[in-house]
């Protein structure tokens, strides 16, 4: 009995040692795509760096919680200024070539999180407007019926949310769409919904934990600065969609 209850110890060790996804907190397997869309500030022709700040900085928090480097790709309207987004500049089919390639290197699940400016009718990427369909032809072409996340922190994002559900995604939005969002000022260093899925992410078991975290985080930041009216970033989690557990917090 000892000797039978031995082997199965050890055969789970060595399960859990050979398998980079369960050692890592099961996203070691996950391809990621993380989007700055714009490089200019909120009602003025200046520059900002807000964006390029939460991209960089969502993917080392990512990287953190279990995410393997190998399987994300930085995207940025200035590649120029951010090393760490080249060679490629974010457009559509650049972003896509990308999550397709991530994809096939890393089937466990995609995630694709994109920061930028928004309207009623899509997210600004550069100099174009992207529609809420064409991201999600873009996503479905690259993950199919895969575990995937979808995050769009941008004024009036919730726009993205029926094109982009689905029963095996998680879908989580920077406001309503007809909402504003805030924080993506000159001097802002992070859009504020950015800001809190970084504030949330190092307490957060899964992206479902993470969602709820963020909105509420949201909530409290724009009552304690008087923003009105609120955002209220928006979820949706399909019926068959499953998060793994991130990784324990460094």
């Amino acid at each position: 009995m000892k000797r039978a209850a031995a082997a199965l110890a050890w055969l789970a060790a060595v399960i859990l040692f050979a398998s980079p996804a369960l050692a890592q907190g099961g996203f070691a397997g996950w391809a990621a795509v993380i989007i700055s869309g714009d490089d200019l500030a909120a009602h003025v022709d200046a520059p900002t760096e807000t964006f390029d700040n939460a991209r960089r900085d969502v993917a080392r928090a990512l990287i953190a919680r279990g995410f393997s480097p190998a399987n994300i790709s930085q995207y940025s309207v200035e590649p120029d200024q951010h090393p760490d987004t080249r060679p490629a500049a974010a457009t559509l089919s650049a972003i896509g070539a990308g999550l397709r390639r991530l994809a096939a290197q890393a089937p466990d699940g995609c995630l694709v999180y994109l920061t930028s400016h928004g309207s009623p009718d899509g997210a600004v990427l550069g100099d174009r407007l992207v529609a809420p369909h064409t991201l999600a032809r873009l996503i479905g072409g690259a993950c199919g019926s895969r575990p995937t996340v979808a995050v769009i922190s941008a004024c009036f994002s919730g726009v993205f949310v029926p094109a982009l559900r689905g029963p095996n995604r998680l879908v989580l939005t920077a406001a309503r769409r007809d909402r504003s969002s805030f924080g993506c000022g000159e001097s802002d260093r992070y859009p504020f919904f950015d800001g809190c899925v970084l504030e949330s992410l190092p307490a957060s078991a899964d992206f479902v934990v993470l969602a709820t975290r963020t909105r509420a985080c949201v909530a409290r930041r724009e009552r304690e600065e008087g923003m009105s009216p609120p955002s209220e970033p928006q979820t949706s989690v399909g019926a068959q969609f499953h998060s793994p557990r991130f990784a324990a917090a460094g």
